[in-house]
């Protein structure tokens, strides 16, 4: 894979695609070269995993007493 294929690669996992990549991304699955096809694919599942990872390691469980200000937000909204 090119760099370019690769940039592609991580804006589908983040899922931060626009037309005009997504465009780019369905001739890359539409290939016919198999291998061009699952290393794609591969980079796609790859980035994910890392970023679910990362995810996991920099989460913070919520400022206490969060979930009774939003509740009573949503009481004062109604």
């Amino acid at each position: 894979m090119n760099e370019r294929q690769v940039d592609l690669a991580h804006t589908v996992a983040l899922g931060s695609i626009d037309d005009v990549d997504r465009h780019e991304v369905q001739e890359l699955l539409d290939t016919e070269d198999p291998a061009l096809r699952t290393g794609f694919r591969s980079e796609v599942q790859r980035t994910e995993d890392a970023l679910a990872t990362l995810a996991e390691l920099t989460a913070t469980p919520p400022p206490a007493g969060l979930r009774t200000r939003l509740l009573a937000a949503i009481a004062a909204d109604n």
